[in-house]
């Protein structure tokens, strides 16, 4: 497959996207930026989250992740689900009825400016590692396969060109334009994901592909060891509170959900959306088993990282047209891990850090600060995909997770802790708190098996690190008002 004839899809993919852009940011101000005007459909944002939830991440890593760990994943997913429903229920009402644009302005409501802007730096820190690691992933694949074919270009000039792609088809419309880019995004790494599943069970010899795979122990899904990091309360418990920390706490996530005009159709969102990404993680579980038993059986040797298994054999061993679907689903997993991350950073640093609608400004030095910001994360990003390029760690997945865990907990703790509690910390402490507990639970994590008669902390260093924060912000805290 000619290398040129990727990159001109890739070209080809981008302008649809600047198309979409120019389409959606006609006239868009600041509050559509943000909001979207409150204005998205509900059933638009809820086909569109699936793309960004998945993010290259899943497309990639999910599948190779089957030969060691089999469907243990569908433990952690079944959690998600759960923590969704909670979202639904619980955190979207509380912001539309404080009517925000950031959530993080609920605890400036409830706390006080130094929770406020705690919080915030903590997503912006979360956001960033989370979101950098993805884009790291998919532009690591789009080097090894499509520009290396080009001759000597830079890891650094790709990622360089690919954000400024990003920046420009983002940088009008925000909100308004990710909620549709996101949603063609999502149709083209379903037709990826359904396309290659369908292809491998057509395959001669490939016939009884679903006793193959029980047969081989890969559909195996629940572990009932209580001291293994993969046991199932453990990983379901952790999905859930992952879920409440990644998507409830997320600005990234919210303001889509928060575009919708009623808090009623932000609900009928999250809820379709969760059984439907239960389904379309369960593909991508049964996609893993199908790779791995073709490739057995037609002789094809595994790459040494497991991240590495589906892209080899999309470009090496699958027919042209469906390695092209494949690299059309890599973009698309690409694009709204890096175009949300970066509205919502931009969001929140705008409205949180600098406050710009605090500040009196006209619309016009809104616009100029907020596309300032906008190109500054831009920076960032490229900044941290580069050291994750240097690093090469091994598989994103955990490693995603790994650190979702340690900074997502402090978020956790603290609006755990303005939701079912009526005291209110001292305002002074509460970075210290949220400093800390991070702290300690790395310690408690290196230790457990020493301390804990060998139990392995795994993915519920989330909610140990939000136990944490919640105890100390307790221990803080005054007598209730």
């Amino acid at each position: 497959m000619s290398a040129a004839w990727l990159l001109s899809l890739v070209l080809v993919y981008f302008l649809v996207l600047l198309g979409i852009a120019w389409w959606t940011g006609r006239g868009a101000g600041g509050h559509a930026f943000f909001s979207g005007d409150r204005r998205s459909l509900w059933w638009v944002v809820a086909f569109g989250m699936i793309g960004t939830s998945l993010s290259g991440v899943t497309f990639i890593s999910v599948p190779g992740w089957v030969k060691a760990n089999h469907w243990s994943y569908l433990q952690v997913v079944v959690g998600y689900v759960i923590g969704y429903w909670v979202v639904a229920g619980v955190l979207l009402p509380l912001y539309y009825r404080l009517q925000l644009t950031s959530i993080y302005g609920y605890l400036r409501h409830r706390f006080g400016p130094t929770s406020y802007r705690t919080g915030a730096a903590f997503f912006l820190l979360s956001r960033t590692l989370g979101a950098t690691i993805r884009i790291y992933l998919v532009l690591n694949v789009l080097q090894l396969t499509v520009v290396q074919g080009l001759g000597e270009v830079p890891f650094a000039v790709t990622a360089a060109l690919i954000l400024l792609m990003i920046v420009l088809y983002t940088v009008q419309g925000g909100v308004r334009t990710i909620v549709w880019t996101d949603t063609l995004q999502t149709l083209f790494m379903l037709a990826a994901l359904l396309g290659t599943v369908a292809w491998i069970a057509a395959q001669p010899g490939m016939g009884d592909w679903w006793s193959r795979l029980q047969g081989s122990g890969m559909t195996a899904v629940w572990d009932l060891d209580w001291r293994s990091d993969g046991f199932f309360l453990k990983q379901v418990l952790s999905g859930m509170f992952i879920t409440i920390a990644m998507t409830g706490l997320d600005q990234e996530m919210m303001q889509k959900n928060l575009s919708v005009a009623t808090v009623q159709g932000a609900q009928k969102n999250m809820r379709v959306f969760s059984v439907v990404l239960l389904g379309v993680n369960l593909l991508f579980l049964v996609l893993g088993g199908l790779l791995y038993l073709y490739a057995e059986q037609a002789g094809f040797g595994l790459p040494e990282r497991s991240d590495d298994l589906f892209p080899s054999m999309a470009l090496q061993l699958f027919p042209p047209w469906l390695g092209l679907l494949f690299i059309i689903g890599l973009i698309s997993a690409l694009f709204p891990s890096a175009d949300g991350a970066l509205t919502a950073l931009t969001a929140s640093t705008c409205i949180d850090l600098i406050g710009i609608r605090e500040r009196g400004w006209d619309e016009a030095r809104q616009t100029r600060v907020r596309k300032t910001v906008h190109l500054a994360i831009a920076a960032v990003f490229f900044g941290c995909v580069m050291f994750f390029h240097w690093l090469q760690s091994g598989t994103v997945l955990k490693t995603l997770l790994d650190i979702a865990g340690y900074t997502y907990g402090p978020l956790l703790g603290l609006f755990a802790y303005g939701i079912l509690f009526k005291g209110r910390p001292a305002e002074r402490w509460v970075p210290v708190v949220c400093v800390l507990a991070p702290l300690f639970t790395f310690v408690l994590k290196t230790w457990s098996p020493d301390l804990l008669f060998g139990y392995r902390m795994g993915f519920e260093t989330l909610i140990v690190n939000g136990a944490l924060t919640l105890l100390g912000l307790r221990l803080i805290s005054g007598p209730s008002r």
